[in-house]
């Protein structure tokens, strides 16, 4: 979005939540469940199945994101991506958005505007029909952006974590490890010190800019997650900490051993078990005929000493931790 002179471009301070909120919702699109949408004091969202799946997230910056990577639209398309993973991951399809903002009063009205935007657009993409139906607005020293995503489970039953039984196939729908490559280039070559430096897209080759937009503005396979339920997964989960840390929740929830074959995992096995953000889908299926989409990595064994094993051994590898990884990132 091209950039506007500051006369034009108020910052937020200088306006009202009525004209912060009307920049916002001008940038909507309706919601295909929504029965009432945002203006009233709260949405109104169908519900066909008779359940609704929920989840909620939270992007805070400094922990969560840095504003000299993130433009607004990044921002918002990636605030709209790791929620409506969490909905595919339950194998339903997702069906409303509803956005908290917390901003500081310095920040500019187009910077908001565009984050309206990625969550449009996002939503288009990954999840069409969905969109954000309300939310809330208000001022913080630190900006954070808080979604709580809704989906149709279209009358079946949710997909868990809980539900892998030996000898099910293991497999996983999306990328590993690309974000990770992406936070790990933003980390090495756009700092100033210990400050983060906008990104400069002349001086990357095809395959870091590829994984800097994975870590800035993930494309979770949203659509797959109604595909695995239809196909008959017995478990499922968004890979949001690295396959590792994931896996071994799926495992330790249904109570079994997940084996995981390394040649699977791509060209950086340790990067795909470690990295976290691609929002991949993991998932165990009864028998080998896998839905479209989906490629086998492993598979699930009855419970041993170990969670998790890749080619037969334990994994000394743990995943993305928000308390500890942007740190030692950037030490």
């Amino acid at each position: 979005m091209p950039s506007r002179p500051d006369s034009d471009d108020p910052r937020l301070g200088e306006l009202s939540e009525g004209e912060i909120l009307r920049a916002i919702l001008t940038r909507t699109v309706p919601a295909a469940h929504a029965l009432i949408g945002p203006g009233d004091d709260a949405a109104v969202v169908a519900a066909p199945s008779g359940s609704v799946v929920a989840t909620t997230d939270t992007l805070v910056h400094g922990p969560d994101f840095r504003l000299a990577w993130s433009s607004g639209y990044d921002l918002g398309w990636k605030a709209a991506a790791v929620n409506l993973a969490d909905v595919a991951a339950m194998g339903a399809r997702p069906t409303a958005l509803l956005v908290a903002l917390a901003v500081p009063r310095e920040l500019r009205l187009s910077f908001v505007e565009q984050l309206a935007d990625g969550f449009r657009e996002a939503c288009a993409a990954l999840a069409p029909g969905c969109a954000v139906v309300g939310g809330d607005l208000t001022v913080s020293d630190v900006l954070t952006v808080a979604v709580t995503a809704l989906g149709d489970l279209e009358g079946r039953a949710a997909v868990t974590r809980s539900g892998a039984r030996p000898g099910d196939v293991v497999a996983i729908a999306g990328e590993l490890g690309h974000a990770a490559r992406g936070l790990a280039v933003l980390f090495g070559r756009f700092r100033d010190g210990d400050a983060p430096v906008p990104v400069e897209p002349a001086v990357l080759g095809d395959g870091e800019r590829a994984a800097i937009a994975a870590q800035l503005r993930p494309s979770p396979p949203i659509g797959l997650g109604p595909v695995a339920a239809l196909a008959g997964a017995t478990a499922m989960m968004d890979v949001s900490d690295g396959l590792a840390l994931d896996a071994r929740r799926l495992a330790a929830a249904s109570g079994v051993t997940i084996a995981l074959e390394g040649a699977a995992l791509g060209d950086d096995p340790e990067r795909a078990l470690a990295g976290g953000e691609d929002h991949a889908l993991l998932a165990a299926f009864p028998t080998e005929a896998l839905p479209p989409g989906y490629r086998r990595i492993g598979e699930v064994r009855t419970r041993g000493d170990e969670d998790l094993l890749v080619d037969d051994r334990p994994v000394d590898v743990s995943g993305w931790d928000p308390y500890r990884d942007w740190d030692s990132a950037s030490g």
